[in-house]
């Protein structure tokens, strides 16, 4: 296909099952940000391109279209003394990992652009947890953005309209024509956004299991080595980990209470866990990635050091003043973060241990409180959600509840409660644990 065929005929041309050239591509992904090609277009294209798929050489076209779509930012300038990194995840239940890693990450000398998205679905969104905290901008104007990049090391904020602008659209229209579930489609848009904040190095965390977009090993492995592939070949030297989603990462879910678990991890307060597991195990391909260490063993030392000292603690807090957040969050989160007027304990029917979890349902349980969007655009209510979630194989008992209930009402609280006990199976067998890890796909700049 040539540059100057009519989009039809590109599209008829993926329809048919052909590969199209880096050409056509770039002059699709063009129609789609300039407006020439009409919604029916896009979504025919995007159904040709679910339909009979792309191979690795226009999904990484078709990346590197999406990035260049827009503003594609620019670090050179700013003679940063270390390497610009980011981390991406697929979404989960109780996942505030960027809330502690970019910070950690920056006190261990690297600089983290991070462009984040709002929950969606049963997943939370990390700008949803930092909007929970009085004051905090998502929205920052640029020159605050790279200045707190440059000098604080981490700036986490909201897509920009300047960034990626064809994804947008495309996405707006996948949504609603039934091709959301597209591999190319899928990397693209991942990749399309992060790549455009200029990275020289990028992890990402693919999630799997029962509160997991990939419910499946297979199907996270092929879009994890996809990612790993595309990245790579687009320019940014990027790893992929396979992690666990069979319960919440962390024991809190809901957006205050995830800052809350957030300031516990990076001031100290808590120091074990599968939160803080899984973030060193990412963190720790990050630094290896940009350079800042030359070895896993090495960067696990250095990041151990840098929140034992404070140091990551100290760069959360500079970035959330920053951005007009309090400047004492750390020493006085529950003065600043939003409580539930109903906290309550809910009880299994009986005692045992936990033997299965269906994450998904926990989600879309701080969903109905109120702590997630129903339609788009829905007030959230920050304080709502889960605490205390009691783990895989873990016994609960009159004493230990399958988790704290915090909600706006009783009659609210009353529906968690039910909810909960119908997504946490108790029983007395004995449970085997998955690992948090299941797989580590590297690959470098060919």
């Amino acid at each position: 296909m040539t540059k100057a065929a009519l989009p039809q005929e590109l599209i008829r041309a993926k329809r048919d099952g052909h590969a199209l050239d880096r050409a056509a591509i770039s002059e699709l992904v063009a129609g789609i940000s300039d407006g020439r090609l009409s919604d029916a277009q896009v979504g025919a294209l995007a159904m040709a391109v679910f339909l009979q798929g792309m191979n690795a050489d226009e999904t990484v076209a078709l990346t590197e279209a999406i990035r260049d779509s827009g503003e594609v930012l620019d670090w050179s300038g700013l003679d940063l003394p270390g390497p610009v990194l980011d981390k991406h995840s697929t979404g989960g239940v109780g996942d505030l990992v960027s809330l502690v890693l970019g910070p950690w990450i920056a006190a261990c000398g690297g600089h983290v652009p991070m462009v984040s998205g709002r929950g969606l679905g049963h997943t939370g969104g990390t700008l949803d947890k930092l909007e929970a905290i009085p004051g905090y901008s998502v929205s920052p104007d640029t020159a605050t953005f790279r200045r707190l990049v440059r000098e604080v090391g981490v700036a986490i904020i909201g897509q920009t309209a300047d960034l990626a602008p064809a994804d947008r659209r495309l996405y707006a229209v996948r949504d609603v024509t039934a091709t959301v579930e597209s591999l190319p489609l899928i990397v693209s848009s991942i990749l399309g956004k992060k790549l455009a904040c200029g990275l020289e190095g990028l992890v990402m965390d693919v999630k799997v299991g029962s509160g997991a977009f990939m419910p499946t090993l297979d199907a996270a492995r092929e879009l994890a080595t996809t990612i790993a592939e595309v990245a790579s070949r687009a320019g940014t030297r990027t790893t992929a980990l396979i992690t666990d989603m069979n319960q919440p990462l962390a024991p809190r879910a809901g957006n205050a209470l995830e800052v809350h678990e957030a300031i516990r991890l990076l001031s100290g307060e808590k120091r074990h866990g599968r939160l803080l597991e899984v973030t060193r195990s990412l963190a720790a391909e990050l630094l290896v990635a940009g350079r800042l260490v030359d070895s896993r063993e090495a960067a696990l030392v250095k990041l151990d050091a840098t929140l034992a000292s404070g140091a990551a603690a100290e760069r959360f807090a500079r970035m959330v003043a920053g951005l007009g957040g309090p400047h004492d969050l750390l020493e006085r989160p529950a003065a600043h973060l939003p409580e539930a007027p109903v906290v309550r304990a809910v009880y299994a029917e009986r005692p045992g241990g936990v033997q299965a979890i269906d994450t998904r349902a926990l989600g879309l349980t701080v969903v109905a409180l109120g702590g997630g969007r129903r339609t788009p655009g829905a007030a959230i209510d920050s304080a709502v959600g889960l605490s205390r979630i009691a783990s895989l194989g873990e016994v609960v008992d009159g004493d230990r509840p399958l988790a704290l209930v915090h909600a706006a009402s009783v009659d609210d609280a009353d529906m968690a409660g039910r909810r909960l006990r119908d997504a946490m199976r108790v029983g007395d067998e004995h449970v085997s644990l998955p690992p948090l890890t299941h797989d580590v796909i590297r690959r470098e700049v060919p």
